[in-house]
């Protein structure tokens, strides 16, 4: 199986294309905008079934002939949400680095023949919005702030993909347990003894494994039964005042720092409600297509992050 794969040297794309390699059975095609940088991540003594294929995501061009002969994409690219404070500038970054490289894949994958028969498409949960009360599926409506206006608009240009009568399965993505992402960020207060949750702690983290969600996002690879939406979500969300107690215990560190909200206003601006505000998602249709969690729980999963940093 021939797979391509843009966001290939991203926390997620990484740990999929390590899974791929070591089945032994797929050709991977890392599309990049930064060659020297994958040939780093993906060395071709380790990685002897992976080709770099370098492409100008928000633009088309020769690098879309590639798509052709492909079995399967998987669409990770995107800017993340919570490393700058979100000037109008960066939030367009946000949007275009999402929306005008899905145009473009699907461009890609219109003009192929033969053409891929699946798009596995990122998307993350924060098209609900957010509450502290309510309870979302993938059958809930969307929000109608920043980040479910751009999920929204990412969704709508993944589907023009079925207008060429290529499958699609969009997954939207929770916040990723591993070694990385968010909660590598939170490890080092807990190390010094300062570690506390962010916020009013009564936020939801609606979160999954990074090795549930690369099994995920494999089996949407391989099955035909897995079209439409679905939650890369844990059965099982947390509260942040949960999730930073349960770091604290896997740690053997205390949980008594709070960080509070306009700390993180201060430095991320509205990029804040990413941790400050959240929701609780449920995988229903996840768990309806018989897709089995290793860590359905969140204390096994810090677990497994704090073994091995």
């Amino acid at each position: 199986m021939k797979v391509a794969i843009t966001g290939a040297t991203g926390f997620v794309g990484s740990r999929l294309v390590e899974k791929l390699q070591a089945a032994g059975e797929y050709q991977i095609l890392a599309f990049t905008r930064n060659q020297e940088r994958a040939r780093r991540t993906f060395p071709a003594s380790i990685f002897p079934n992976l080709e770099v294929v370098a492409y100008a995501p928000k633009e088309s061009g020769s690098w879309q002939e590639a798509v052709a002969g492909c079995d399967a994409v998987v669409n990770l690219a995107g800017e993340p949400l919570a490393e700058e404070r979100w000037t109008p500038q960066r939030k367009q970054e946000i949007l275009e680095s999402r929306q005008l490289v899905t145009r473009k894949i699907v461009e890609a994958i219109s003009q192929a023949e033969p053409k891929p028969s699946v798009l596995v498409n990122a998307s993350a949960v924060g098209y609900y919005g957010t509450s502290e009360t309510a309870t979302f599926d993938e059958s809930s409506p969307p929000g109608n702030d920043f980040l479910a206006e751009v999920t929204q608009t990412w969704e709508t240009e993944a589907e023009k993909v079925k207008e060429a009568g290529v499958q699609l399965a969009i997954l939207r993505f929770g916040i990723v347990v591993g070694n990385g992402g968010a909660i590598a960020k939170m490890l080092t207060p807990f190390q010094f003894f300062a570690g506390g949750p962010l916020g009013s702690g009564r936020q939801w983290v609606s979160w999954i494994d990074r090795d549930d969600l690369v099994d995920l996002l494999l089996e949407a690879l391989k099955s035909r039964e897995m079209e439409g939406v679905f939650n890369a979500t844990a059965p099982n969300p947390v509260r942040m005042g949960q999730l930073c107690q349960s770091l604290a215990e896997v740690m053997n560190r205390p949980c008594w720092i709070p960080v509070p909200g306009f700390a993180l206003e201060l430095l991320l601006g509205e990029g804040a409600k990413v941790v400050l505000e959240g929701q609780k998602v449920l995988p229903k249709r996840t768990q309806s297509a018989g897709f089995q969690y290793q860590y359905p729980t969140i204390k096994p999963a810090l677990s497994k992050v704090v073994s091995h940093s």
